[in-house]
Order: C-alpha cells, then sequence, then structure tokens
C-alpha cells in the first residue's frame, strides 16, 4: 500500500465506510473542538451557578410557592442546562482527522525550518543529481535526523531514483517520506502500544530521564490518558530529592484525579515504591505509574539508585517494571540521543517519551533515536494541553514534517 493510501486511511478511516465515515469525523471534528473551547474549570464553575440558581429558586422565591407549575417547569429547564453543561466533560474519541492536525500543528517549527529548504530545495534542482542529493543530507542532518539515518536514507533514494529511472524532482518529496516511514518501522509492529497486563493484574510504568525534560508533566498528561480508556491509575512520587518533585506530582493526581502514595522529601525513593506497590495492589489498581528522581548519565550514585528501585520492583511484582520510559527534551536534539544511549545501558529502557516536540526545529531526532538505539519512540508531546501527549505513529509523523508539500502532491495524485 502506498505512502499516500495509508495517510489517507488515517486520515478519513475505514474507505470501505464511504460518505458515512467522513461525516462521522466531520461530526467528531466538531465535538473536539467544542471539547478544547471548554475547559473543566469553566463547566463545573457554570454548573455550581445553576446549582446556587436551583436552590435560590427552591427555597427563597415567593413567586414560586405561588405558582407550582412555574417550579416544576423551571426545574426541568435547569435541569436540561445541567445536562447541557456537563456533555463536553464526557470523554470523546478524537477523530483520525484531529489527531493528525495535531501532528501537522505540532512539528510546524520543523517543517517550516526543514520543509521550507526541502521546497527551495526541489525547486532550484529539476532534475535528481548527484548535487542534489548532497545538498538534500546536508538539509536531514540540519534538522538531527542523525547521521546513520541520513546516509541509510540516501542509499535507498538513490536506489529508488535508479530503480524508477527518475529524472526530475517531481514527487521525490512522496519518495522521500515512504523512505523515512520505512526507515522507522524496519519491519516492526505495534511499537507504540505499552505492554499492559491482564484484567486483573497490576501494570507499573516507570519513568526515568534527567531534571526539567518535562517528566512529571508527561506522567500526568498519560495518567489522564489511561484514566480516560477506565483504568484505576496510582502515581508514585518517587523523585523524593528535588525541591517541590513531590508537590507537583501531587498537583497532577489531584488535577487527573489519580492518588499519589508518597513520602517526606529525601525519603528513600525505593521505600516509596514499595508502599505505593502495595497500595495500588491493595486498591485494585490497573496501572502504577513511578516517578523517579531527575539524573544525569555522570551522576553513578543516582544511576546505582534507579538501580535499587528498579529491584524493589521485580521483587514485589514479577516481570516488573512491564515499562521503562526514558522522558527526553526534543530541544535539545543531539544531546537527548546521547542521554538514552546512557539510560539504555543503565537500566532497560523499553521506550521513548519525547517532550516538546512542538518547541523544536530539529524534529528529525526522533528517527535518530529509533535507528542507532533501536527504542520505539513510544509517546510525543505536541503540545501543553493535557491531550496533547500523543502515541508516536511514523506516517502521521513524517507528514507532519512534509505536510504542504505532500498536500499538493496529493491534490495532484487526485486529479
Amino acid at each position: 500500500m502506498s505512502f499516500f493510501k495509508r495517510l489517507k486511511d488515517k486520515l478519513v478511516g475505514n474507505p470501505a465506510e464511504g460518505e458515512k465515515v467522513v461525516e462521522i469525523n466531520e461530526e467528531e471534528v466538531a465535538e473536539q473542538k467544542l471539547d478544547d473551547a471548554t475547559e473543566p474549570a469553566q463547566i463545573e464553575a457554570v454548573i455550581d451557578e445553576v446549582e446556587e440558581v436551583e436552590e435560590t429558586s427552591v427555597t427563597d422565591s415567593p413567586i414560586e410557592t405561588e405558582n407550582p407549575v412555574v417550579i416544576e417547569d423551571q426545574e426541568q429547564q435547569e435541569v436540561q442546562e445541567v445536562a447541557i453543561v456537563e456533555e463536553p466533560v464526557k470523554e470523546k474519541k478524537p477523530s483520525a482527522w484531529s489527531i493528525t492536525q495535531k501532528f501537522k500543528a505540532g512539528l510546524e517549527k520543523t517543517r517550516n525550518s526543514f520543509t521550507s529548504k526541502v521546497n527551495d530545495l526541489v525547486a532550484r534542482y529539476r532534475k535528481v543529481d548527484e548535487d542534489f542529493f548532497e545538498e538534500l543530507e546536508d538539509l536531514l542532518l540540519q534538522a538531527d535526523v542523525g547521521f546513520e539515518t541520513v546516509m541509510e536514507l540516501m542509499d535507498k533514494l538513490r536506489f529508488e531514483v535508479q530503480r524508477k529511472n527518475i529524472k526530475d524532482t517531481n514527487g521525490i518529496q512522496t519518495i522521500i517520506s515512504e523512505k523515512l516511514v520505512e526507515i522507522y518501522e524496519q519491519g516492526e509492529e505495534d511499537l507504540i502500544d505499552l505492554n499492559m497486563q491482564p484484567q486483573g493484574e497490576l501494570t507499573v510504568i516507570l519513568f526515568v530521564g534527567v531534571n526539567g525534560v518535562g517528566k512529571t508533566t508527561t506522567i500526568g498528561k498519560l495518567a489522564h490518558r489511561l484514566k480516560s480508556q477506565g483504568k484505576t491509575v496510582v502515581l508514585a512520587a518517587g523523585d523524593t530529592f528535588r525541591a517541590g518533585a513531590i508537590d507537583q506530582l501531587q498537583v497532577w493526581g489531584d488535577r487527573v484525579g489519580c492518588e499519589v502514595i508518597k513520602q517526606s522529601e529525601g525519603s528513600d525513593p525505593a521505600a516509596v515504591m514499595y508502599d505505593a506497590i502495595h497500595a495500588a495492589k491493595n486498591r485494585k489498581a490497573d496501572v502504577l505509574i513511578c516517578d523517579t528522581a531527575g539524573r544525569l548519565q555522570n551522576k553513578v550514585n543516582l544511576m546505582n539508585e534507579l538501580e535499587k528501585v528498579h529491584r524493589v520492583i521485580s521483587r514485589e511484582v514479577p516481570n516488573a517494571p512491564h515499562e521503562v520510559l526514558l522522558a527526553l527534551d526534543a530541544t535539545t536534539g543531539q544531546n537527548a540521543l546521547v542521554q538514552a544511549q546512557t539510560f539504555k545501558e543503565a537500566t532497560n529502557v523499553t521506550g521513548i517519551v519525547l517532550t516538546k516536540l512542538d518547541g523544536t526545529a530539529k524534529g528529525g531526532i526522533v528517527l535518530a533515536i529509533r535507528n542507532k538505539l533501536h527504542i520505539p519512540v513510544k509517546f510525543i508531546g505536541l503540545g501543553e494541553k493535557m491531550d496533547d501527549l500523543q502515541p508516536f505513529d511514523a506516517e502521521r509523523y513524517v507528514y507532519g514534517l512534509f505536510a504542504d508539500g505532500l498536500d499538493k502532491e496529493l491534490q495532484n495524485s487526485e486529479d
């Protein structure tokens, strides 16, 4: 299946549904926009106001005591108002279109920097020759795609151009996009799926990473995501070294409605994990998400502490932690790659959460991490909202990089 075909299927859903799918998605988009525009705090404030009006109207209004029919009609109207206000609070599954738009918006800085240069390159070179490949190679390196990944991509592009006897640059962005997706996926499937345990068993997710990468915020967003799927989530405040870290996690716990197991600042992180595991078991929770202290790769004692935490979790829950997610700041570029390599050596990292991808012009680091370390990027942060943590999707990611050029080529292919 071609890149365009797969992308179009993801944008509009199952093509077998025909126009029905498009209509459903348009409704979903409208509902999604309504959800984005209505903050939970505003909803609660309106509900409280309605309840106050209801209480006042029932107890204090002399007109209502004289006109029972008016009371009944007014109560019914207020109940309807409350129902209307509460309706946007329900968790709605975002449409395929809206998810793709998140990728497109989140990668805007990278696209403006990288893709505009690619467009200029394509405009200047009408023929695909060695000079074109050399300039394209430089652009990819500037976007932090990584040396090994760029070399592999250039080999694949040269082979494809020769195989198809391509002479001009028309449609070259499509070929680049397809090859980038191939390099990322490397024949593997279900890269983004979390290793969730069967119903009734506790899933333990351990978060690691240096300070300042958005680890605690990402934990809160992931907890929100899992709760929206109907799971009971408990948080463990294992970052006992950084001032304010426990309070920060508590704020997120209150915000998403998750219990936070914690001890005093400076406590043994392994002891916190022990308490959290037993608390999660007693409460029959589905998922326990564990925060840990931010540590630099050259701090041996902190790395040893992380190994101790890992041992305690494994002892209390067989085969746990089921996921070790490394939070990386996308804006740090190649430094994020160095961090990933070091943490991979210290602990069994099973996936990457790349934060702040919307804040960098070098979003190609996703490909570098995957291709060099063979660790899947499971989630990416595309904004500050609670639902801006998205499962990574190679095709949507590449579309986000080349959206403008691909949209034109897609339109030309349909005409």
